[in-house]
């Protein structure tokens, strides 16, 4: 006993000693970093300052040396300056460059930004298309070269042609670069000819690099995240990605085009003869850089035709308008977000219902608030027989109160009694207790519709009405000057008022239905407005000024209804002679019936048990 007790100490006293020593060590060894971080920064006081500004420069001229030396053929085309050439239709206005030969960038004439000036794409130094020739023994991207040779002209439609030419110095092969704009179209036609292809491309392969970055354009950014995507039609085949859920696609199959929709604005890369196959990669930067997505392709395509080629492309840069990408029959319209992915089902509401009503309202108009707020009158004729049943039948509902307030008197708070034995009443009087839930429910397509609808209209983008000054964003009457949780750094005026307009919904709507005795059923038509100052705080002011009106006519119609359409008299005389009936069950009923009547005799049972 007492060895293990001497054990034991000494084990402990070891302990002890180890603890100490790995304390001490630790010490020494931090004593150390600091010491030697200070005689570090000490000696990188004194050493010299290097020039910044030389070693730039020095770099500069060692990258332009490795250029000159890929170069080969076309050492001459290698060094140069760089100068715009600006080409304008009635939508675009475009700044081309020699270097590359390829756009600089595009403005877009009837869109303005968040600064009040022309919306601008592909216009950072990240944006090119690219691609690798063969200089003669060395490999080169054609984005180095300073194209020598620039011709403008405009043939017989009126189209201004535009051709960047690379020149060897030896009268060898060259390339060509050709740009079709056309007086009123947001599509640029976009040819590469190879003279020499032979010569230039490996195995008559070209592996074409297109970067694509996306600035800002509108005032929430996280908001324009969230509706952006890559999209693609493969192998005949559209497919889109939000490039918050994935940051790549690879494609194994033909490649018509691809692009990147950012909400408003899309710009997308068409290959005429189809890529073979290739990949694109995005990613999101920091919300700092005011950058919405940076995207690379980098896709492979087989030449044929011999030694002189003529690849065909386009590139469209413009607004993400559903009709004016649907008439270059691409599946571009697709694109637009009308309904995608599990809401690809209200996607007909718009394009055969919402869409033509709303173009034909606005027509006439005077603003597009006036026509969304017409545009929701028409709806609500449109469905206004489900609204007429549902009303009807909370009016029935309504004169059943004195009834069902004596059921309950006589169950005497048995739940499952009550249940019963209203289900008796309704059958009896010929009443639905699930009327009037049925045409709200066929009512939720339509708000999804108009969801994705206002969420995609690039025609409300700057579109003013009352106090909100773009209906396609929220309105920023109310500013906190901090973000709180759920809500945000703002509260939307039209949020309030539908908030407000469904919250007399629901008062009006309680008034005319029985109590509940469920807490849950009873206090959610009030708790449901609520939630909506959190859900329609970020929405576009078009959707929320859409339910507000919505709501606005449910109670005009609930009012006139349940007070000069409906006779309560009339609805208690059917009724009765209802009950004189005799009535046949359903088997929905005869076995809600029995499962109830099981439940009754068990519990019975259980309370005999507890006796």
């Amino acid at each position: 006993m007492n060895l293990d007790r001497n054990t034991i100490i000494g084990f402990v006293l070891l302990g002890i000693l180890l603890i100490g020593y790995f304390a001490y060590t630790s010490k020494e060894q931090q004593a150390m970093s600091i010491e030697r971080a200070r005689q570090d920064s000490i000696e990188l006081a004194k050493r010299p300052k290097q020039d910044t500004s030389r070693i730039i420069r020095d770099e500069a001229r060692i990258d332009s040396q490795v250029k000159f030396e890929k170069a080969g053929q076309y050492k001459t085309a290698a060094e140069g300056r760089e100068e715009l050439f600006y080409v304008e239709n009635k939508v675009l206005r475009i700044a081309f460059t020699n270097k590359g030969g390829q756009p600089r960038w595009v403005e877009l004439k009837n869109f303005r930004n968040q600064d009040s000036n022309r919306v601008k794409l592909a216009g950072s130094d990240f944006d090119k298309i690219d691609y690798t020739i063969n200089t003669g023994g060395r490999s080169a991207q054609i984005t180095d070269f300073y194209f020598q040779s620039f011709q403008k002209s405009v043939n017989r439609d009126g189209d201004s042609v535009i051709s960047f030419t690379l020149l060897s110095d030896s009268a060898g092969p060259s390339v060509t670069h050709q740009f079709v704009i056309r007086p009123d179209d947001y599509m640029i036609g976009f040819d590469i000819q190879f003279k020499g292809a032979e010569q230039l491309l490996t195995q008559g392969v070209l592996n074409l690099s297109w970067q694509y970055e996306a600035v800002q354009q509108e005032s929430d950014l996280s908001f324009e995240k969230q509706n952006t995507q890559v999209g693609y039609v493969t192998d005949g085949e559209f497919d889109y990605h939000t490039i918050g859920r994935r940051s790549d696609k690879q494609f194994s199959n033909p490649v018509h085009w691809l692009g990147v929709r950012q909400r408003f604005f899309n710009t997308i890369l068409v290959a005429k003869d189809n890529f073979n196959s290739g990949k694109i990669e995005w990613t999101i930067p920091p919300d700092s850089v005011h950058i919405v997505v940076k995207s690379t392709a980098t896709m492979r395509m087989e030449l044929k035709g011999g030694n002189d080629i003529n690849v065909p492309f386009s590139i469209y840069y413009g607004p993400s308008n559903y009709k004016i990408l649907k008439q270059y029959d691409m599946q571009m319209g697709k694109l637009v977000n009308l309904g995608q992915g599990m809401y690809a089902f209200v996607r007909p509401i718009n394009k055969y219902v919402v869409i033509p009503v709303f173009d034909f309202i606005r027509n006439f108009a005077g603003s597009f608030g006036l026509a969304i707020a017409l545009l929701t009158i028409f709806i609500r004729l449109l469905i206004s027989p489900l609204t007429y049943s549902s009303y009807l039948s909370g009016a029935k509902m309504k004169v059943l109160r004195p009834e069902i307030a004596k059921l309950k008197e006589k169950t005497g708070g048995d739940q499952q009694q009550m249940s019963m034995e209203q289900m008796k009443l309704f059958r009896e009087a010929g009443v639905n207790p699930l009327g009037g839930c049925i045409p709200a429910l066929l009512q939720i397509p339509i708000f999804f519709a108009l969801y994705s609808f206002f969420n995609a209209s690039v025609d409300l983008r700057g579109q003013s009405f009352l106090w909100a000054n773009d209906l396609s964003a929220y309105d920023k009457v109310i500013h906190f000057g901090t973000s709180i949780p759920l809500l945000g750094d703002h509260l939307s005026m039209f949020t309030i008022t539908a908030v407000i307009t469904s919250f007399l919904i629901s008062l009006y709507s309680m008034s005319m239905t029985p109590d509940q005795s469920n807490p849950m059923l009873k206090y959610m038509p009030y708790i449901f407005p609520f939630f909506l100052l959190f859900i329609f705080n970020r929405l576009p002011s078009a959707l929320t000024w859409y339910y507000t009106v919505s709501n606005l006519i449910t109670l005009v119609i609930q009012f006139v209804i349940q007070n000069y359409i409906i006779d309560h008299d009339k609805i208690l005389a059917k009724m009765d002679e209802n009950r004189k009936k005799p009535k046949a069950k359903s088997k929905w009923q005869e076995r809600m019936e029995q499962m109830q009547e099981s439940q009754k005799k068990l519990k019975e049972m259980q309370q005999k048990g507890k006796r």
